[in-house]
């Protein structure tokens, strides 16, 4: 097991290095100038993001898609990924981190706008779409359609489900001494109650959850900037120059280099807000939308709203309290993070708790979509080859039970594997959707140009859309 876990995590160092950050950020910078700064209309597409298209064709609203969107993306990574990104690539990460989220809402765009322009509509009137369909109808290419699925289903399993179960129930156990067998068994029953009503029934309670804990988190973060406000300039001054200039040993941590903040902060912003990866335009192809572009603006503004505005905002409390607090130890981002917290009085730790159990449920319940979806995608693939009757015995309905399961056994279980593996099949997922967006971006920048640029925002797809 030892040699196992030593070659995935060498896989994962590897797929995870340099080339994987080039490409991913290559692409951020790509469509940023190709699609001419769609960040510009980010007001707008927040705007979008809480209206109806009445009369449009899908399953839930956009803003159903975009809450089920970050209820995934939203996770642990926004808080103790950072800090790890700060602990190893010093102050200066966040700053990396923040500028890739800047860039990654043009990606974020472009996924999107794929995601409605090659979706399809099943015989039940439900509306099925992500990379898997622009690679198969889009570019013509079946086989790596159907590898980019698997390795959606796979990555479901590590870091949407077992991971996150198991940080739950670890926090738990440190914090109020609760078994993580009664952790695993109240989260799989909370989360068994959510995803038998499918995709309306997680929309609707991403819906509920992921503003209320969202806003929750950054009036939690503006109270402890404000107990900090003495040192807020001095950090947000640091996190800049330490961006762009090496700097010395500071309070507990080692002196970084230019070159290792912008690794860590770009590794971590690109994994935190997935734009690029693959996942989220499968839950916006479920949008109900006029026209492609408009559910491409709030698909956009996940990324606005989990790096720009949260990852930031966890970047500079944590600086912040480095150097309010000089003894804080630097050895891990978890404990970084911990002992950063911590320093603020009443409010800190239960912010932080708070923070990590409601972002950690809310991914188990996003991610849950996404492989069901990736599953149902595969099985479609089968049927065509199989005259078997279709039962209650689908892909989907074992996919949800093993998904259960797999929660339960997340929580009581050692996964140092399984992040690896994780991060593996994260990364391979991000390489044939990255290559459907640099081939079809000739076709997402003529639907641009056609709904935003030539000022037809609000006008239905035609029929050959």
């Amino acid at each position: 097991m030892q040699t196992l876990h030593t070659f995935i995590s060498d896989v994962s160092g590897f797929l995870w290095g340099w080339p994987m950050i080039i490409l991913l950020l290559g692409t951020h910078i790509f469509l940023t100038f190709r699609l001419r700064f769609p960040q510009r209309k980010i007001f707008s597409a927040i705007k979008l993001s809480i209206k109806r298209d009445e009369g449009s064709t899908g399953d839930v609203s956009q803003f159903g898609a975009l809450a089920t969107a970050l209820a995934a993306t939203i996770g642990t990574g926004n808080i103790i990924g950072v800090a790890t990104a700060v602990a190893l690539g010093g102050p200066g990460a966040v700053m990396w981190c923040w500028l890739t989220g800047v860039f990654g809402i043009s990606t974020k765009y472009a996924e999107g706008l794929l995601a409605i322009k090659y979706r399809v509509k099943t015989a039940s009137g439900k509306m099925l779409g992500g990379p898997m369909y622009a690679l198969e109808r889009g570019i013509g290419w079946k086989w790596l359609a159907i590898l980019f699925a698997i390795f959606t289903a796979i990555a479901s399993f590590g870091i949407g489900n077992t991971v996150q179960a198991n940080a739950i129930s670890t926090l738990t156990y440190n914090t109020y001494h609760i078994s993580p067998y009664i952790t695993g068994a109240i989260v799989s029953l909370l989360t068994a109650t959510v995803i038998i009503g499918g995709v309306r029934s997680i929309a609707k309670v991403c819906g509920i959850l992921v503003p209320f804990m969202a806003l929750f988190y950054i009036l939690g973060c503006i109270y402890i900037l404000f107990v900090n406000m003495d040192y807020v300039l001095p950090a947000l001054k640091l996190i800049v120059e330490s961006a762009f200039t090496p700097q010395a040993t500071g309070g507990g941590m080692a002196g970084t280099t230019v070159m290792m903040a912008a690794r860590f902060g770009i590794a971590r912003g690109l994994f935190s807000n997935e734009s690029g990866l693959g996942s989220a335009p499968i839950v916006a192809a479920a949008a109900k939308t006029r026209n492609p572009v408009r559910q491409a603006l709030v698909s956009s503004s996940g990324t606005f709203w989990d790096t720009v505005v949260i990852c930031a905002l966890t970047g500079v409390v944590i600086v912040s309290s480095i150097i309010a607090y000089p003894d804080i130890d630097y050895h891990d981002g978890a404990a970084l993070t911990q002992a950063a917290f911590s320093k603020i009085p009443y409010v800190g730790s239960p912010l932080l708790n708070f923070g990590l159990l409601t972002f950690t449920f809310s991914t188990i319940l996003g991610w849950c979509y996404y492989g069901e979806r990736a599953v149902e995608y595969l099985g479609d693939k089968l049927k065509k080859n199989s005259s078997s009757k279709p039962t209650w015995f689908t892909p989907q309905n074992i996919y949800r039970l093993l998904y259960i399961v797999a929660i339960f056994i997340g929580s009581i279980a050692n996964l140092a594997i399984v992040w690896d593996l994780a991060d593996c099949m994260n990364a391979l997922m991000a390489i044939p959707n990255l290559i459907s967006l640099l081939l079809l971006s000739g076709v997402i920048v003529q639907e641009t140009r056609k709904y935003l640029w030539e000022g037809n925002l609000d006008a239905n797809m035609d029929d050959e859309d």
